[in-house]
């Protein structure tokens, strides 16, 4: 056994192990980077869809801040609108009807 050849036969075996192991360790390497990467790629989809549904609670929030100024505006319009016909309601009740039915 401890002849040239098998020497060399030995160094050969050798040297093809440790290759063999670094292929495989190259490989589960490759295989561990390629998980990551897929696992980023999900998280980044998954990030975007809870920022679109962020977004989209943000829209439907101001949208009915909105609504809600709307009303308060209706609201405000229809207060004015009645106060200004009690004031002229008022002054037709102040008026006297001698007046009134001289013009007529």
């Amino acid at each position: 056994m401890q002849t040239q050849e098998m020497r060399r036969a030995m160094n050969t075996l050798k040297a093809f192990s440790e290759k063999e192991h670094a292929y495989h360790a190259y490989q589960a390497r490759q295989d561990y980077l390629r998980e990551q990467q897929s696992i980023q790629l999900e998280f980044d989809d998954l990030r975007a869809e809870v920022e679109q549904a962020r977004a989209a609670e943000e829209h439907a929030r101001l949208i009915a801040e909105q609504a809600v100024a709307a009303q308060e505006q209706e609201r405000a319009a229809k207060e004015e609108a009645l106060a200004e016909n009690e004031r002229l309601k008022r002054l037709l009740a102040d008026k006297p009807e001698s007046s009134d039915r001289g013009t007529r």
